[in-house]
């Protein structure tokens, strides 16, 4: 897979999901594109209200896909605004940095001395619901529309001191989290277990993304490290409180 491939497989994936086009989400830097959200076949099954936002871009343009009523109120505040304020709106709350592997310069990470590592594949999975306190990269939930389906772990003496979870969102996206416990930080960890997933990803012909809140300085590191490069941002939440009709929900 080639740098160009892997953006066309993402870009080709976010336009379902924001029920756009790839070309919207390459236009001019800095133009708006509004869109009605729609839940289009082969859309990854993230839960939606009602009411529905999301602001994206990659880096040029910038998509906003949203239900009727909140994308009137998008344009009423956002036409005529630079790209910093229109992510500074007030009901706007947080951004999230969606990593991609650099597929030009990514390499093994070496592993941390006095580790051993296990990789988990999908049909033990399942197991790993019994290994309590990484929520950032096992799922818990057996009722969320996607589980954990590949993972490395991390062991001391037989205990599981780091997790990094790989779950597959839709047909070729996969999304990475990563917990190691806090005595066992500062010891590259981290970039080890998601350079490891990341490579097995690659090698299924998939594509692995890395997510993280923006204020998230650490994990952001991680992802530096591992081998990635920031791929796009979207809002990590909203709320219309005070601007809709009805109360939000």
């Amino acid at each position: 897979m080639t740098q160009k491939e892997m953006l066309h497989i993402v870009q080709s994936q976010l336009a379902i999901d924001l029920n756009c086009t790839i070309d919207d989400l390459n236009g001019e830097n800095d133009s708006i594109i509004f869109v009605e959200a729609k839940e289009n076949p082969g859309c990854r099954p993230f839960r939606r209200n009602e009411r529905y936002f999301e602001i994206v871009s990659m880096g040029k343009s910038i998509v906003v896909s949203a239900t009727p009523e909140r994308l009137l109120i998008a344009k009423a505040q956002m036409q005529g605004k630079d790209r910093d304020t229109v992510f500074s709106l007030p009901f706007i709350r947080g951004l999230y940095l969606h990593y991609l592997p650099d597929l030009k310069r990514i390499k093994p990470v070496l592993p941390p001395e006095n580790f051993s590592f296990v990789l988990i594949e999908q049909d033990e999975a399942i197991n790993l619901l019994d290994v309590t306190g990484f929520n950032n990269a096992i799922i818990y939930d057996t009722d969320h529309p996607w589980q954990t389906n590949l993972a490395v772990l991390a062991k001391k003496g037989g205990k599981i001191v780091g997790v990094a979870g790989a779950s597959k969102t839709c047909a070729k996206l996969w999304q990475i989290g990563i917990d190691v416990l806090p005595e066992y930080r500062n010891f590259g960890l981290a970039s080890y277990l998601v350079n490891t997933l990341t490579f097995k990803i690659l090698e299924l012909g998939d594509v692995p993304s890395y997510d993280v809140i923006a204020s998230n300085l650490a994990s952001q590191k991680v992802a530096q490290r591992s081998g990635y490069f920031p791929g796009w941002v979207s809002d990590w939440k909203c709320d219309f409180k005070g601007l809709e009709t009805l109360p939000s929900n």
